[in-house]
Order: structure tokens, then sequence, then C-alpha cells
């Protein structure tokens, strides 16, 4: 599976690559990064991180937010399923998420098992 993972915070990048080291050695999945909401439309535009399954994204980012991110993918992608992070866990944001077609929202700090268990099920 091809996930694209959407945060502002370059060493994510790190994070991800290395809580997904045996996944990635052993071909499972393939990771991608985008730096804002709109360098992942972009990507997708582009189909750059190839067939794109899952998009994980953070809520908090300049420019774009996660949550107008989100209602830009499923008005146009509405068959990828989209997992929100964020460490600012409130009721505004779970309904918001939840009423644009999130397919979960998680907070951070990430518990990596249980995000590996709900991938497995996709």
């Amino acid at each position: 599976m091809h996930i694209l993972v959407v945060d502002d915070e370059h060493d994510v990048q790190l994070l991800f690559e290395q809580r997904f080291r045996r996944e990635l050695r052993a071909d499972e999945i393939a990771l991608h990064f985008a730096f804002s909401g709109e360098a992942a439309l972009a990507t997708l535009k582009r189909q750059e991180a190839g067939p794109v399954g899952l998009i994980l994204s953070d809520i908090n980012m300049p420019g774009m937010s996660g949550l107008e991110l989100l209602k830009r993918i499923k008005a146009c992608y509405a068959h990828l399923k989209v997992f929100l992070l964020t460490a600012y866990s409130d009721a505004y944001n779970y309904d918001t998420a939840m009423h644009y077609g999130a397919d979960d929202y998680l907070t951070k700090p990430i518990d990596f098992a249980a995000l590996k268990q709900k991938i497995q099920a996709l």
C-alpha cells in the first residue's frame, strides 16, 4: 500500500521511516511525504506517489489545514482513505473531520502499533 504522510514538520518523515522500517523493507508499504496540504494535492494530481491508498494528515499546518485538505481530497478522490492526526484533539476538529468524511482520527503522540493494525485492516 502506498501511504502519503502530510505534515509540515520535516522530522515526521524520519519518525515514520523508523517506525515502519520492517514494513518498508518487506515492501508491504511505500511511504511518501508532503510538507503541506497544497503539496499533497499536487502529488495526488501528478500521481507521484503511485497508487496512494491512504493519506495520513496532520490537522494544524500553515496554509491549508488538514481539515481543508480532507474536504478537497474527498471531493476529488472519494475512494482514498484519510486518517487525520492531531496533537490538539477537540470536539470541533473531530466533528468537522467526521463531517468531511475522515476515515479515522488519531491523536499525537501516535500509537504506531494501533496505527499499523488500522492500516492492515484496510
